[in-house]
């Protein structure tokens, strides 16, 4: 559901696909390309949010911002199931693993793989090409070239399934 709120309304791309359930809210940019999967909620109430083109924002993830810190997921993103982000920035290439949450003020470097269930507080900057896991989330280890390959993967088959599922429930009315 698409929600004017304030005099703004979200400005969604024409290939982008929208799954049902999936609440998109108020100042909300979304890129070629990209898709919002079932029960998802960006809510751009308190500022914008702004996502890039190929991006995929999967099922069950939250979305928000307060005043200050926008939220932005440059071109290439991947944010995994149950994820909450929250008024940080995610770089291009980089990929937020189920269950995980990042805050505000957060940079991912590019190309960073954040693990499931990774908690990043407010205000920590990420390297570019990191593997950041646990609880508060900690650099591990720098990506490998197999890494890269499932980053760029991962995109390709979400714009793939997106575009699969904009069909099927065109045809089914």
């Amino acid at each position: 559901m698409i929600i004017k709120l304030n005099g703004d309304e979200p400005k969604i791309h024409p290939s982008v696909f929208i799954a049902p359930g999936a609440y998109i809210i108020g100042q909300v940019e979304i890129g070629e390309n990209s898709s919002v999967w079932f029960n998802s909620v960006l809510r751009g109430d308190e500022g914008p949010i702004t996502i890039g083109k190929r991006c995929n924002v999967q099922d069950n993830c939250t979305l928000h911002l307060y005043e200050g810190f926008p939220l932005i997921l440059e071109d290439e993103v991947s944010v995994g199931h149950n994820a909450i982000l929250h008024g940080c920035h995610i770089k291009k290439g980089s990929l937020i693993g189920m269950g995980a949450t990042v805050l505000d003020g957060v940079e991912v470097g590019e190309e960073s793989l954040i693990g499931a269930n990774s908690f990043i507080p407010s205000g920590k900057k990420i390297p570019p090409r990191s593997l950041v896991l646990g609880s508060p989330g900690k650099v591990v280890r720098e990506l490998s070239e197999k890494d890269f390959e499932m980053l760029r993967m991962t995109v390709q088959i979400y714009e793939e399934k997106a575009r699969q599922f904009k069909e099927q429930l065109a045809l089914q009315g």
